[in-house]
């Protein structure tokens, strides 16, 4: 099992034509059953390109290639535009990578997908990727492993970090997330919960999470009410931070003495997650909850 994508997800890809999004939709058919079977380029369709058809809109290429999730390229100043295009033309899951939007667009993009049909990951973020499946952005897929613990980050790199750790130790994942580090951004960390925690392809989750906001103190109240058993381990990132210095991600911002470090740890440890006190310690983190819950041999540990 997983969550949102797997083998059958079919990808259409929002400014295909251009280099970043050729370049990544390339690496993405390359992985396993990953299926691109559509860009969209206002004024190119018709084209094909790098085998792959060309709509002008993302409501011609969803009637015609049954596309069921877009993958976002788009420049900042027209991503909110692209977004919004998806969920008019009423596909299930957009995944924007798109850094730099304005704050302001991504309130729109909020606003407009509230009561909608299309979730949003992003933006700002790597994608997401089922193991050995589908993957949908622009994380390495090389360093996955299929297997049966949910990763979900607000960082990329860190992400990455988890993920190599994890599978350094022989633990697989079912499906990772990025969900970007903007302060305004479609699926939460409570969203991404609820969803693993009700796969029943997924016994434990590594959540990643930083300075700013209040997203892991939800995050870990979510948690508490939700009665779960499945252990998570959890890291937060930013801890030396300054107080009112952006770091990184422009959500990473601690303002009224609100957002720190020992703030959300305190908070995630109170629920009974485990918090790693170093990146490096993220797998091993988890690895020994699973020991312990007898979810995974002891040998994850050597």
């Amino acid at each position: 099992m997983s969550i949102l994508v797997n083998a059958n997800s079919r990808i259409l890809v929002q400014g295909l034509t251009g280099a970043t999004g050729s370049f990544h939709a390339k690496e993405c058919a390359a992985y396993h059953d990953t299926k691109i079977v559509a860009g969209v380029t206002p004024g190119k369709g018709g084209l094909v390109h790098e085998g792959v058809p060309v709509f002008d809109t993302v409501a011609d290429a969803v009637r015609e290639t049954g596309a069921n999730v877009s993958l976002i390229f788009v420049p900042p100043p027209f991503a909110a535009d692209a977004v919004m295009e998806s969920a008019d033309a009423g596909v299930p899951l957009a995944v924007c990578v798109t850094e730099g939007i304005p704050a302001i667009d991504e309130v729109r993009i909020k606003l407009a997908l509230e009561g909608s049909a299309t979730r949003m990951i992003g933006p700002n973020c790597p994608g997401i990727i089922t193991p050995e499946e589908c993957k949908v952005g622009i994380m390495p897929g090389y360093i996955h492993k299929k297997g049966r613990v949910g990763v979900v980050s607000r960082s990329g790199t860190l992400t990455y970090e988890a993920v190599w750790q994890l599978s350094e130790r022989g633990i697989g994942q079912s499906t990772c997330l990025g969900i970007g580090g903007d302060p305004v951004i479609g699926t939460t960390f409570v969203d991404a919960l609820a969803l693993f925690l009700e796969d029943p392809g997924t016994d434990a989750v590594v959540m990643i999470g930083e300075i700013g906001g209040s997203a892991e103190e939800e995050a870990a109240a979510f948690y508490t009410a939700s009665g779960s058993k499945k252990p998570i381990a959890s890291f937060v990132a930013g801890a030396t931070a300054p107080p009112g210095k952006r770091m990184g991600h422009a959500g990473a911002i601690i303002s009224g003495g609100k957002g720190t470090a020992a703030e959300k740890k305190a908070a995630l440890a109170a629920a009974g997650i485990g918090v790693a006190e170093s990146p490096a310690d993220m797998g091993v983190t988890m690895a020994r909850m699973m020991v312990e819950r007898d979810l995974a041999p002891a040998s994850v540990l050597d």
